[in-house]
């Protein structure tokens, strides 16, 4: 059940983080105004703070793995949002970062 809640953090983390700097990005680089800024530092914000409810309470692992889920999540975004197509190269990264999360976040430890 740990993972399951872990992974669906994770999601919600990279959600919170990809969206609040794709707004800010909007904002600034796109011209559409203050409020898109506004609201991806709150999304930023929240980033922040889902990150902490992760089972794990140890802050290095949580955001060394998050770094993977980022790349993933990243690519993700771009396909949905920006009509971003990733070559074999950048899904063969990205797979070897998920392989990269797993080992980091649900290997098993004697402490």
């Amino acid at each position: 059940m740990d993972i399951l809640r872990s992974i669906a953090l994770f999601i919600a983390s990279a959600a919170a983080e990809i969206g609040g700097a794709w707004l800010i990005w909007q904002g600034i680089r796109e011209h559409r105004g203050w409020l898109w800024i506004g609201a991806g530092v709150v999304a930023l914000g929240l980033y922040g703070c889902v990150a902490t409810l992760q089972p794990d309470a140890t802050f290095g692992r949580i955001l060394a793995a998050y770094g993977g889920v980022f790349i993933v999540g990243s690519l993700a975004w771009a396909m949905a949002l920006d009509g971003f197509r990733p070559d074999r190269y950048d899904i063969i990264g990205a797979l070897i970062c998920v392989v990269g999360v797993a080992v980091i976040m649900y290997s098993p430890r004697t402490s």
